[in-house]
């Protein structure tokens, strides 16, 4: 039997992605966790929950192709049901290990232990209104969700003066991690039986669930072939001829996008990149920053810990400024000093993560003239293509310089290089050559350049 499935990771240096694509090119399932400190754990969760999200994309088919009355409606309740017991086992566990080690903490015993506690009833109390909407403006990450949460009751519990505030971070910091890392992404049997036995269906609902899952079983998803590409991809156990750069996959995951893009650009955790590339998606120039992680993802996670925030709280606030503040440098080392600075001078923390949003988009702004300019279509991938004030003050800036331009975003922005690598595999699978990546040339005559970009 010809497999019918192709598999891309993106390892990247804050989130891990996959993408599973059928031969049509269309996506089956798609896989995303945090990386932090293992990109091997990172590998095999993204990949997990990558095919238990195609697996449920196959029983709302099933569910579908038998006729059944409310298919769509009650796949999408499972999804919801099943994601809101998923989180809710993990904070169970992680609740354990808090207070484990708050209690052992040296400044922590039984008290810091009954605070873990309370901290964490009132976080699963807001479980299913946390976890259970399908926004697309909510972070997607368990530890940026529950984090966020975390953070902002050991603020208040410490003011209080129940416990000091660094013995709950501590335990914090180093629970989070070890739950991450023993996640194995690969429950999906066991929360859809506990999701069904929650949601409120009728028998019929049942019977065709099981008859589905019966059917599905009987025809297991085969991968014919898996690329990988990102920051971490040599830790990849994959011979070099699957793995592909995060270039070529950023170019050819947003041209499947949007085919008529031209212009690309990606803010990852560790680096920015901008891209050009003809109507087949090939890249014919690039630019990017390599030498540090500056205005990238992880200068917007450093931000929001020193202002102990979610990072998908960052761009909402961002966008209530009434002004931006100018931000002298987006380097992470000094970031934290001079948004103190700020503050201590009375700057309202909105205008100053404007400012701060601003200074990201100018860096790229820098990238995208040194590559070849901006041309009719720009699409902005990666997962910072989820703040709306990066979006925001990209298209003003764009305009500015370049005129009006079309700014393609895509929900799955987040997996556009997982999904370029799950193209190449199926290239691959059909016995098509490696693409070269060529050294970026000089910018065309007439573009703006970086100094000009104020």
């Amino acid at each position: 039997m010809t497999p019918q499935h192709f598999l891309g990771i993106d390892l990247g240096s804050t989130t891990s992605k996959a993408v599973l694509i059928d031969a049509a090119g269309k996506v089956v399932g798609q896989g995303l966790t945090n990386t932090r400190s293992n990109y091997d754990v990172a590998a095999q969760v993204a990949k997990a929950e990558a095919l238990s999200d195609a697996r449920l994309s196959r029983l709302e088919q099933a569910l579908v192709e038998g006729g059944f009355a409310g298919a769509v409606e009650l796949a999408t309740a499972l999804r919801r049901t099943a994601r809101i017991l998923a989180s809710i086992d993990r904070l169970e566990a992680l609740e354990a290990r808090c207070a484990a080690l708050a209690r052992a903490a040296p400044d922590g015993g039984a008290r810091a232990e009954d605070a873990v506690h309370r901290l964490f009833t009132r976080i699963a109390g807001e479980a299913e209104a946390v976890f259970g909407p399908l926004a697309t403006d909510r972070s997607r990450f368990f530890r940026d969700v529950v984090g966020a949460r975390f953070l902002a009751e050991a603020e208040a519990a410490a003011a209080r003066r129940e416990v000091p505030y660094e013995v709950l971070v501590g335990a914090w910091d180093r629970a989070i991690i070890e739950i991450e890392n023993a996640d194995s992404g690969d429950r999906l049997d066991g929360l859809l039986d506990r999701a069904l036995a929650g949601l409120e269906a009728g028998s019929g609902a049942r019977r065709a669930i099981d008859q589905a899952r019966r059917d599905l079983e009987q025809r297991p998803i085969e991968i014919g072939c898996v690329v990988g590409t990102g920051y971490g991809r040599a830790r990849l156990p994959f011979p070099k001829e699957q793995i592909r750069s995060e270039i070529l996959c950023h170019g050819l995951g947003a041209h499947a996008y949007f085919p008529k893009t031209r212009t690309v650009l990606d803010i990852g955790g560790q680096d920015t990149k901008a891209i050009q590339i003809d109507e087949h998606g090939v890249v014919t120039n690039f630019q990017m920053n390599d030498r540090c992680a500056a205005g990238c993802g992880r200068y917007l996670g450093y931000i929001a810990e020193e202002m102990n925030l979610g990072i998908h709280e960052l761009g909402p606030l961002a966008l209530q400024a009434t002004r931006p503040v100018k931000i002298s440098s987006t380097c992470t080392v000094f970031a934290g000093v001079e948004l103190r600075e700020r503050l201590s001078l009375g700057e309202k923390r909105e205008n100053i993560l404007l400012g701060l949003h601003r200074a990201i988009v100018l860096r790229a702004m820098s990238l995208l003239a040194r590559s070849g300019g901006v041309t009719e279509q720009l699409t902005f991938t990666g997962g910072v293509a989820k703040n709306a004030a990066v979006v925001q003050e990209l298209k003003t800036l764009v305009t500015k310089h370049y005129g009006e331009r079309t700014l393609n975003t895509h929900p799955g922005s987040i997996f556009t290089g997982a999904l370029g690598a799950a193209l190449f595999a199926e290239r691959r699978s059909r016995g098509e050559a490696a693409p070269v990546l060529q050294k970026p040339r000089a910018a065309k005559a007439g573009a703006t350049s970086e100094e000009r970009v104020p």
